[in-house]
């Protein structure tokens, strides 16, 4: 379930991305869902635990997509800081402290990678690229990959995905606001011109 919902929220994603616009979707943050991606693939494989391979898997065309949309290759200097930061909060520590001192900072990375995409939405007034059901559906997919972890004793990823979870409903509510505002500022704008 948590494979789908992920995929779900991708899609949901790029349908907004493609219909309406990239403004305030941030390529930092989904940069960054792609080296950690990779990450999850890896960890996944050391676990044996196929489900953890195939959620970054199945994702991994359709973010790939909404990267293209974003134009990356006009800002290559925002990917060379994403690899530094995964480098720094996740390499570093699988190799000093193994899988678990890994995804401890993966943890932080997961609910660092949502801060661009936190001052994106806050940024523009509109931000009416962003869609409010990806992230929605995104929290709910932290919460089952929570229930897995979670039975499965895997602690390090548990905390991991609460805090990107945390993240996830913050973009929600700040964008479903953020949209509000600019529907109001429609509504004024045609109610005054008229």
């Amino acid at each position: 379930m948590a494979v789908t919902v992920g995929v779900l929220s991708t899609i949901a994603q790029l349908r907004r991305a493609n219909s309406i616009g990239t403004e305030g979707i941030s390529l930092a943050t989904w940069v960054l869902f792609i080296f950690l991606g990779g990450y999850w693939i890896a960890y996944g494989v050391n676990q044996r635990s196929w489900i953890i391979v195939m959620g970054s898997l199945s994702v991994l065309p359709l973010q790939l997509a909404v990267i293209f949309r974003l134009k990356p290759w006009l800002r290559w200097n925002v990917s060379l800081r994403c690899l530094g930061f995964f480098l720094l909060c996740c390499i570093v520590p699988t190799f000093f402290w193994g899988w678990a001192g890994g995804v401890f900072g993966v943890g932080l990375a997961m609910a660092g990678n949502r801060l661009p995409q936190l001052f994106e939405v806050a940024r523009h007034r509109g931000a009416m690229g962003v869609s409010v059901g990806a992230w929605s559906i995104s929290t709910c997919g932290s919460l089952l990959w929570i229930s897995y972890y979670g039975g499965f004793h895997l602690w390090a990823a548990c905390f991991a995905t609460c805090l990107s979870g945390t993240a996830n409903i913050t973009i929600a509510l700040l964008a479903s606001w953020r949209h509000r505002q600019s529907r109001q500022d429609m509504i004024r704008n045609v109610v005054f011109s008229t």
